[in-house]
């Protein structure tokens, strides 16, 4: 006898089941014959041929016996009674020797119960067969079965029972029992498949719609593209949209909300009110360049020659733009460090930006940030309010048209806060590399890579900018020009774009160079050179009232006709004193403008000891004041009488225009030390730096704005702390040449030198 192991298949007595030849081989290791008498025995769990044993079967099976081998490669087998499993064990050659016990069943069913049951099943599989593509073919086989026990083992590769719950089936020994189990599971069946059958029907039906609706869309649109061809004037709003979105290369967030905001604009339709702001939306977004722009060599002497040539002077400026041209050459990056230009008004910091974009070949533009105080100018608004807009960085990478644009952030000291928001801390994410690669503008609502755009910020000060924006920038300072680069700068770039702006050309005007320089001189006194530009222009509109009144006289503009040709007289330059008095010493300031020098007077009026401060100066300044009396008073004890005895008056000439600083400690202590003793102070010389109680001179800021200062009012000498002798090298040759430069580190030695205490 033939074992043939079987799992979740059923296997019930007198029916007939069906196997494939090859399969039969496989499993029983045995070439099947007409005759051959099979067991067949449940297994408990899948188990591999080779790796059955005595444990692997349930102990009841079911006898059977082969009546045919087709041609076809099937097997047929006729199954006749259960048996139990007495005995079994595994032989040498992996076939299995075992004894068995038949099992009769018990015959509680009569036919006619069985025939009803039969009938009842076959209605209910003809049912739902009739709307399946199979239910004609199989109507005949289905109306062929006889007997419950065919019916289910014929249908059990479709159940959805378990291996145990086939055995169970197997077990039962009551035949009206079995066939109320049968009964159950066959229902079961047939009401599952009705619902697969519906579903799947329901479900080819939309499939069916949507590949219709499909089908019509594509047609339309082949014929909307068509007719867009041939007027191409008539393409409409919604269409034009759609072919702009295809060709933006938007990354796939941009796109969904774009083409979200695409539907929603066909549905509502030209007169609703939102279609304005839909549009808009899409025609920004759709204005941008996604894609990003292949990465250039720049040749350094190219990108050099074109600093040069639009930019005099600002050697350290240039050198530091074409080091960081080098390293993003070598690291094939278009950004790098984000540069912050401080310095005066006029000194280049935002042309420079130009001509930055222009060594790089790249776009230029430029975002004004004086003045914001909205957080919305720099992010944007959300499109949830009226006359939402993107913001001023969004908007510039937009007029760019590019992807990697040289932007120049204008002013970003003058950015202020308000109810509204810090716009300064929304720079934050512009400015940092690591998170602007997804900045996100509150009008797109999707991020945007600004990773490839090279920020340039300016400003006037650092002490108006948070300390965590100061952070991811590189700051480097524009200290202003001397005399002799304003000369060249006037007469190579600022004069010919005046007279060319003018109409006026070379044989209508001569400015020789000492009418330059009075005009340097005694009509500008910023350190930068926008003044210089404004009187530039001034003389040139003065000038072309002469020509068009004489056509044939060239005009030669001479250093005293500047006054009437200028419309106003010489600026009052700060200019050394050419006498002086005890109490009074020369002291240099930082401004916004530039450098400027200043007096320190001091003088003792008939009192009670007060101490006076005019000038309009800050507490910090009235501090050093302070600072000042004090070390005088240790310095000279012998002179505390005057102090108890007198009211001290200190006061900073041009009251009108506000001071503060502690540079003019030792200007203030000076000017104290030589009041005490009644000594002079030169008037030649100048000083700046910070004092300490202990007498110290420690260090200060902006030293090559007040060494231009000094020199152009005259001074001769200068005391500067000794720790700013390494800022000597940001200051041009030419002021260094004017001026005697002396590094101190205490108070005695600047008041030794000028005689006011004793070597």
């Amino acid at each position: 006898m033939i074992l043939l192991p079987i799992y979740n298949t059923l296997i019930l007595p007198n029916t007939r089941v069906y196997f494939q030849t090859e399969d039969f081989k496989e499993v029983t290791n045995h070439e099947p014959t007409q005759g051959s008498r099979v067991l067949f025995l449940m297994e408990k769990e899948k188990t591999a041929p080779e790796d059955l044993d005595e444990n692997s079967f349930y102990p009841i099976g079911v006898r059977g016996e082969i009546t045919e081998v087709n041609d076809q490669g099937y097997v047929a087998i006729q199954t006749n009674n259960r048996v139990r499993l007495n005995d079994i064990y595994k032989v040498a050659d992996q076939t299995f020797d075992f004894s068995l016990t038949r099992l009769n069943d018990i015959d509680d069913l009569d036919s006619a119960t069985e025939a009803q049951k039969v009938e009842g099943i076959k209605e209910a599989i003809l049912e739902f067969s009739e709307n399946t593509p199979w239910g004609r073919d199989a109507k005949n086989f289905i109306q062929g079965f006889d007997s419950l026990e065919q019916m289910i083992v014929t249908a059990s590769p479709w159940l959805t029972i378990t291996n145990e719950e086939r055995y169970h089936l197997l077990e039962i020994d009551s035949r009206a029992k079995r066939a109320e189990a049968i009964e159950k599971i066959m229902y079961e069946f047939s009401e599952t498949a009705q619902v697969q059958n519906d579903a799947a029907r329901a479900q080819q039906e939309d499939y069916r719609k949507l590949y219709k609706e499909q089908a019509i869309k594509k047609q339309l649109d082949y014929l909307q593209k068509e007719l867009d061809d041939m007027h191409p004037e008539n393409v409409t709003d919604i269409r034009r949209m759609e072919m702009r979105i295809e060709e933006s290369g938007m990354n796939e967030d941009a796109r969904k909300e774009a083409e979200k905001a695409l539907n929603r604009l066909k549905q509502e339709g030209n007169n609703s009110p939102e279609y304005g702001m839909l549009y808009d939306y899409l025609d920004f977004m759709t204005s941008l360049a996604w894609r990003k722009e292949a990465s250039e060599k720049i040749d350094l002497k190219e990108a050099e020659a074109v600093l040069d040539r639009e930019h005099f002077g600002l050697e350290k400026i240039k050198r530091r733009i074409i080091q960081q041209i080098a390293v993003m050459n070598l690291k094939k990056q278009q950004s790098g460090s984000i540069l912050l230009f401080v310095g005066a008004p006029g000194t280049g910091k935002t042309s420079i930006g130009k001509s930055i974009a222009d060594a790089l070949h790249r776009k230029y533009v430029r975002v004004s940030l004086g003045g914001v105080r909205d957080e919305a100018d720099i992010r944007g608004h959300r499109r949830t309010y009226i006359g939402a807009m993107p913001g001023r960085i969004m908007d510039g990478i937009k007029k760019s048209g590019v992807s990697n644009p040289v932007m120049v952030l204008d002013e970003v000291d003058k950015l202020s806060s308000s109810y509204n928001g810090d716009p300064a801390s929304a720079l934050l994410e512009v400015l940092d590399p690591e998170q602007n690669s997804t900045f996100t503008d509150h009008y797109m609502n999707v991020p945007y890579d600004l990773s490839d755009v090279l920020f340039v910020c300016t400003a006037n000060t650092m002490d108006t900018i948070p300390e965590p924006l100061l952070d991811r920038m590189e700051v480097i300072r524009f200290s202003g020009y001397t005399a002799s680069d304003k000369l060249q700068i006037a007469k190579q770039h600022l004069l010919p774009k005046a007279m060319e702006s003018m109409g006026i050309t070379k044989d209508m005007l001569e400015v020789p160079d000492p009418t330059i320089e009075e005009i340097i001189s005694g009509y500008t006194m910023e350190s930068g050179v926008r003044g210089l530009k404004n009187r530039l222009d001034t003389l040139c509109r003065s000038v072309a009232v002469h020509v068009e009144q004489d056509d044939d006289k060239k005009v030669t503009v001479l250093p005293e006709d500047l006054s009437e040709l200028l419309d106003m007289q010489p600026i009052r330059h700060g200019r050394k004193l050419t006498e002086t008095k005890p109490g009074i010493v020369t002291g240099l300031a930082w401004t916004s403008a530039g450098g400027e020098i200043l007096f320190i007077e001091t003088l003792f009026t008939k009192g009670q000891g007060k101490t006076i401060i005019t000038g309009q100066l800050g507490d910090v300044m009235k501090e050093s004041a302070q600072i000042a009396i004090s070390i005088v008073k240790s310095m000279f004890p012998e002179k505390e009488e005057l102090f108890e005895e007198n009211d001290l008056h200190i006061h900073v000439p041009e009251g009108a225009v506000p001071k503060d600083g502690p540079s003019a400690g030792i200007t203030l202590t000076t000017a104290l030390a030589s009041l005490v003793t009644g000594k002079k102070v030169d008037p030649t010389v100048g000083m700046t730096g910070e004092v300490s109680l202990r007498g110290v001179v420690t260090a200060i800021g902006g030293l090559p704005e007040k060494l231009m200062a000094a020199a152009r009012a005259g001074l001769k000498t200068i005391y500067i702390p000794e720790e700013n002798i390494r800022d000597l090298k940001d200051v041009p040759q030419e002021v260094k040449d004017q001026l005697q430069i002396i590094g101190v580190k205490e108070v005695s030695d600047v008041l030794k030198a000028n005689n006011i205490l004793d070597a």
